[in-house]
């Protein structure tokens, strides 16, 4: 049975050998909502079954795939529990075709390596199960989120054309040593569960609900690689990519439906040509290398509507600034600027605040040593400072990468504008060595 757009409303529980197969009817491929079009034929013909971008989905299954299905499908209802909750981790709204071929397409259908990788999967996820995947961003990363993505922008953007929620991610811009300075790598992790599972997962559930044809629980992802360059992979930032990835790989199998990596170095093209090829077609068909803006606008134009395509990526979406701020600003907060200060014995930093507006002047750091900050007016040196020598030390042994960050504000009320402010420190410590500290300027609607 098919509904007025071509789509099965079969459901996803009752699925037969045949119709994984896709020998009750046949198709012409996937339709956007990742369901089958039904034709008059009966079986799929050979160009079909050599892409590599329908391989392993309902409707596609070899006989021998399509009898792995109703095994683990057993052993899934079987084990129950824990085992369960690992396979369906964006919740039995995914539906029980589409969510157990997404694991068994990531061990390509040998049923035992899919055992264990789900086993795997429930221990890796155990902790984070046991804290309810740490509902609350501000607790996991140990500030707000608007601080973390001020180092590291990233967010969702509305839908590709096919449903899937849109990622964007700006590694280029990453700054390590101010994400340094205010969370640690746990609480990066922390912070990835939450927005897998609540953020990521919360957004798959609602297109869901308001499209009961979305079956692909999957993202499509532009990787902006703009202003990369070759210092930015230190180890520091290639471990926090590493340790997210391993949590992606094994517990959120085959949710990148496809992936963009626009703005690319020269020196990223020769590193690409090689990782391509230690990579499966079918992983490697997903994957697009585009350096040209015009190309890239055109391709994602190609894959997501321009509304939902942002204005500074070619479409007529909102700004991805403007989309960041609404997701991660709370309260009267308005606007941020941050800086690293990197002191060996003193330096400083400007901000100006608008008519009507208020600021708010905060401090994170790691560093033991120390340091004296005071805010005067940069436009005038006989004005009277707004605060004086206030010090800013970290609480702990400064040794433990996991221990967490000193977090001080250093205005004792809201500075008010117009005003042009200068941020002042100097170190307590030993001019011999670099303090790194984050200055935060928080503006706000009075």
């Amino acid at each position: 049975m098919a509904t007025s757009n071509g789509t099965s409303s079969i459901p996803d529980s009752d699925w037969s050998k045949d119709r994984l197969m896709g020998k009750s009817v046949s198709f012409k491929g996937i339709s956007k909502d990742g369901d089958a079009v039904s034709r008059p034929s009966t079986t799929s013909s050979s160009k079909e079954k050599m892409d590599p971008m329908l391989w392993g989905r309902p409707g596609h299954l070899t006989e021998e795939e399509a009898e792995t299905f109703f095994k683990f499908k057993s052993e899934v209802e079987g084990r129950g529990g824990d085992f369960k909750a690992t396979v369906y981790c964006f919740g039995e709204e995914e539906g029980e075709v589409w969510a157990l071929t997404r694991w068994l397409r990531a061990r390509k259908y040998v049923l035992e390596d899919v055992l264990k990788m789900v086993e795997e999967a429930t221990l890796c996820r155990a902790d984070a199960k046991a804290a309810d995947f740490y509902p609350d961003p501000k607790a996991a990363l140990g500030c707000d989120m608007s601080v973390y993505f001020a180092q590291y922008p990233q967010l969702y953007s509305g839908f590709a054309k096919n449903g899937c929620p849109l990622f964007i991610s700006k590694p280029g811009v990453l700054n390590v040593d101010a994400v340094e300075c205010v969370t640690t790598l746990t609480g990066i992790l922390k912070f990835h569960w939450y927005i897998m599972m609540h953020d990521f997962g919360g957004r798959l559930r609602d297109q869901k609900k308001n499209d009961p044809h979305f079956k692909k629980f999957e993202c499509v992802c532009v990787l902006d690689l703009s202003n990369l360059t070759m210092s930015q992979l230190s180890q520091r930032a290639l471990t926090i990519i590493k340790e997210q990835s391993a949590i992606d790989s094994l517990c959120f199998p085959e949710t990148m439906n496809k992936m963009y990596i626009i703005n690319g170095p020269r020196f990223f093209g020769a590193t690409w040509s090689l990782i391509k090829g230690w990579l499966d077609p079918r992983t490697a068909n997903k994957i697009e290398v585009i350096s040209s803006r015009k190309a890239w606008e055109k391709a994602l134009l190609d894959y997501v509507d321009e509304e939902h395509l942002p204005i500074d990526y070619g479409g007529k979406g909102p700004n991805t600034q403007d989309t960041i701020e609404k997701e991660a600003f709370t309260g009267k907060l308005k606007r941020m600027h941050t800086e690293v200060l990197y002191l060996r014995g003193s330096g400083s930093a400007k901000y100006d605040v608008m008519p009507g507006e208020e600021l708010e002047v905060s401090i994170f750091t790691r560093s033991v040593a120390g340091a004296k900050f005071t805010l005067q007016d940069a436009t005038s040196k006989a004005a009277a400072p707004w605060v004086s020598d206030v010090p800013v030390t970290h609480s702990g042994n400064g040794e433990d990468p996991e221990e967490s960050p000193t977090h001080k504000v250093i205005t004792t009320t809201n500075i008010k504008g117009p005003a042009s402010i200068k941020v002042k420190a100097e170190s307590i410590g030993s001019r011999w060595s670099t303090q790194n500290f984050l200055v935060v300027f928080s503006v706000m609607n009075p």
